[in-house]
């Protein structure tokens, strides 16, 4: 029984490091090589600074949880929780303003900018046209000269093919041009309206200060963690704990992994996102 409640005591801290690493570090979302993390915060979880940063990576950028190798978790268990806690986030305030968040943020920033596809005019398109086409006769050509002379007429007959397409995709008269520059300036038009579109979206996403991405993503915390009830019932079923109450039971799994961390963990970590949100303009 003993054995039971120290197992059970073990699983509690993993999940308090868990929500420590992906729930509160998340307002960062990126992998950082720890430079100067006290060595005494790495021991207290049984982990070298290269251990640190694989487990931020996986846990963050690859949308994983990572407790393996949480060897001195069940120490932690006897120290205080809250003030991990807000080490973490001490941490993380300060390496948010460092130049290597600020690139990693950038870099992540600029591989999701909008690209923007330049309509082509009616001359442009019949070049096109006209390049694609001369090549395909003149492979063709080519086919029919190696042709076997059962076969040779079913080649000579796509060329044939292939040389009156040639001839429409040449004449700037094609009536396909024709309506096409009708209608380009138009399609100019919209195509520029889209891409304004997608921009805004962009910058509403990945401001261009990092600190205001980071805001949104400490909202988004508390939203998650909002009127958690640290007082909710447990029940077995199917050997599985669930939660007595049903609409409990629906929730997320940032509310559930916040409710096992405790109050003690959530409520230092709201009060410091708190005042953390205020500070960013």
């Amino acid at each position: 029984m003993k054995q039971k409640s120290v197992n059970m005591l073990v699983m509690q801290l993993r999940i308090c490091i868990v929500v420590l690493l992906l729930v509160l570090l998340s307002f960062v979302l990126f992998s950082f090589t720890v430079h100067k993390m006290a060595d005494d915060f790495l021991k207290q979880l049984g982990l070298s600074k290269a251990g640190a940063d694989e487990k931020i990576v996986q846990s963050i950028l690859g949308g994983s949880i990572d407790v393996y190798g949480l060897k001195n978790a069940k120490n932690i268990a006897l120290g205080n929780r809250a003030a991990v806690a807000k080490d973490i986030l001490v941490y993380t305030k300060q390496y948010t303003n460092s130049a290597a968040f600020i690139k990693s943020y950038n870099d992540l920033r600029n591989s999701y900018k909008p690209k923007f596809n330049k309509i082509k005019t009616a001359e442009e398109m019949r070049q096109e046209n006209i390049a694609s086409y001369q090549k395909a006769v003149k492979d063709m050509e080519e086919v029919v000269k190696k042709a076997d002379a059962s076969l040779k007429p079913v080649f000579e007959k796509a060329l044939t093919d292939g040389r009156k397409q040639l001839k429409d995709a040449e004449d700037p008269n094609n009536k396909v041009y024709i309506r096409y520059a009708k209608g380009y300036e138009e399609n100019v038009r919209f195509n520029q309206q889209n891409y304004d579109r997608q921009i805004a979206d962009w910058e509403a996403e990945y401001p261009s200060s990092q600190l205001l991405f980071v805001k949104k993503r400490l909202q988004q915390f508390l939203n998650e963690t909002e009127n958690i009830d640290f007082a909710a019932e447990l029940t077995v079923r199917n050997g599985i704990k669930v939660f007595v109450n049903p609409a409990y039971e629906s929730k997320g799994n940032r509310w559930k992994m916040a409710y096992r961390a405790g109050k003690d963990v959530v409520t230092t970590a709201r009060t410091f996102a708190q005042q953390w949100t205020s500070e960013i303009k």
